[in-house]
């Protein structure tokens, strides 16, 4: 018996055999309906970004409308720019809020969707005592908030080894930090990147200490800057640069001499292998400013300075970066003199004659009415001043310059000043 191609057929006992339905025989009608995705509120579903507006993502789920993204529900971070989380033609994961609102929208929610999968990432990640990585999105009190596909928040005390005083640096850095605790009812997931840097650290300290040597220069980076001085990273620990070794200048604020991040170039001062610490030294690896000024200057020179501090018995003087000298009360002036202030105010400017470098005690004593009398500029000012060959100040005539240094010099005085000259102090520097 004959049979139809679009029929099935019969055999020779005249049982039927039905034709084997292909996938070019399911009907058009039913292809429609295979597009639509069967939605309900709380579901996941992917879709392909559409378009992006000021206010919201369109997205397309193959449903009979546009989902709708509203920019509060596209990413953890607060007042995100739409065009910097999604591009159109991404493939994004959604949850569906509400299959219509009051507009008639379909509402999805890409920050929901990425909390969902994150939570079962992040659950499994803390079973395993694994790690997460995530950018430092926010600095709020007490610590920072790092997007792990959620609001992670890690507080100040877990950033380093030690408690860091400004969290302004890691904004935007990308950190590496293990899960101390997680309560998904509440929705708190709470960092530590210090008990990663712990773990990191135990078996590297030990051999660390073996291969440090007291006097050697290391380079580091500045991990944490606290009230008493600053921490640097050697690469296998940390060591501690007091407050005292920061500058070769008194320091009030560690935070004004270094930041973190920072990379220094520091001396090994101590090793305290039973507590395994390392005090370290940032000034003994730069140039004693003072050091310096004693090498180029000489006794008998003119500088130029500026009062910076009256005492009882004299006037400071700063001739340098960081160095200062003593005025005694004696060489400010030919004639006498009962009070600094009669003769000098803080932050003038004035001539000053070096006439005693102490390099035992680090003391320079300064004249103001020797200074007066003329003499050789120091190196420095030979290029700016007219001199003669030996360095003499020579610019103008000799009652130019006596007039400019009437105010400290009185010759008629001289006689007089010998005879009640104050009680010598101490000089320092």
């Amino acid at each position: 018996m004959m049979s139809s191609p679009e029929m099935g057929s019969f055999d020779s006992e005249g049982n039927y055999t039905p034709r084997k339905v292909t996938e070019r025989d399911v009907s058009f009608a039913d292809s429609i309906n295979d597009t639509i995705v069967e939605l309900k509120e709380g579901k996941l579903v992917t879709g392909t970004v559409a378009r992006i507006t000021r206010d919201e993502v369109l997205v397309e789920i193959g449903y009979k409308t546009e989902g709708v993204i509203l920019n509060r529900e596209l990413s953890i971070r607060h007042d995100a720019d739409p065009n910097t989380i999604v591009k159109v033609g991404d493939k994004i994961e959604t949850l569906i809020l509400t299959l219509e609102d009051k507009e008639g929208r379909l509402l999805l929610s890409k920050k929901r969707a990425q909390y969902e999968r994150a939570w079962g990432d992040i659950e499994a990640i803390k079973k395993a005592d694994g790690t997460v990585e995530g950018v430092v999105i926010e600095a709020v009190k007490g610590g920072l908030i790092v997007d792990i596909g959620l609001r992670g928040f890690l507080p100040a005390s877990l950033v380093e080894l030690r408690r860091v005083r400004d969290l302004a640096p890691y904004m935007g850095q990308r950190i590496t930090a293990k899960i101390l605790e997680l309560d998904r009812q509440r929705n708190n997931v709470v960092l530590s990147r210090r008990a990663l840097l712990e773990e990191t650290q135990k078996g590297t300290q030990s051999d660390f200490l073996e291969n440090l040597s007291v006097g050697e220069i290391r380079k580091g980076r500045i991990s944490s800057v606290v009230a008493f001085g600053a921490f640097v990273d050697l690469g296998g620990m940390d060591g501690l640069i007091h407050v005292s070794e920061l500058s070769w200048k008194h320091v009030e604020d560690p935070g004004a001499v270094v930041k973190i991040g920072d990379e220094v170039s520091v001396k090994v001062l101590e090793i305290d292998r039973e507590r395994d610490r390392i005090s370290l030294s940032l000034k003994a690896t730069q140039q004693d400013p003072w050091q310096e000024f004693a090498s180029s200057h000489q006794v008998g020179q003119l500088v130029y300075g500026r009062i910076s501090k009256l005492v009882p018995f004299g006037g400071f003087v700063q001739v340098g970066d960081g160095i200062e000298g003593l005025v005694h009360i004696s060489e400010m002036s030919t004639h006498h003199v009962e009070a600094p202030e009669q003769v000098v105010t803080p932050g003038e400017e004035l001539w000053v004659k070096i006439i005693d470098l102490d390099l035992v005690r680090r003391r320079i004593s300064l004249s103001i009415k020797q200074a007066a009398e003329g003499g050789e500029l120091a190196e420095e000012y030979r290029g700016q001043f007219q001199t003669d060959e030996q360095g003499n100040w020579v610019s103008g005539d000799d009652s130019t310059r006596e007039s400019a240094w009437a105010e400290y010099f009185d010759p008629n005085a001289a006689d007089s000043s010998s005879t009640s000259k104050p009680e010598q102090e101490p000089t320092a520097g």
